[in-house]
């Protein structure tokens, strides 16, 4: 496994298990979010991205992402995912991780229409 795919299995774990501090942990300080088609990033840093996930995630008791399959490509980790446990519904989506000294810097989230 890369160093790339270590960071970001890492961050799945901790999503999964509502782990707020070990899953932020593995974002650098200026991680920036995207999710396409918007081009303005919807996070930027680490203080958003907690309070994003505090507030509109693991308080979720239900909390689950299923990896459905894996790409990884030199410092990039492409993940898609079914997440569940969210009061909207099940949702399916395709993460892009760039990872940079084992810390996740930017993520382009693409979700099923």
């Amino acid at each position: 496994m890369s160093a790339a795919e270590i960071v970001v299995q890492r961050q799945l774990e901790a999503y999964n298990a509502r782990d707020l501090d070990g899953f932020v942990a593995c974002y650098h300080p200026e991680v920036v979010l995207f999710r396409p088609p918007t081009v303005e990033p919807a996070l930027v840093g680490r203080a958003a991205l907690r309070e994003f996930y505090r507030t509109q995630r693991f308080g979720h008791d239900r909390l689950h992402a299923t990896l459905v399959h894996r790409a990884v490509l030199g410092q990039r980790v492409i993940d898609h995912e079914r997440i569940a446990g969210l009061p909207t519904g099940p949702l399916e989506v395709v993460v892009a991780y760039d990872v940079i000294d084992a810390q996740i810097v930017r993520t382009w989230s693409f979700a099923a229409a």
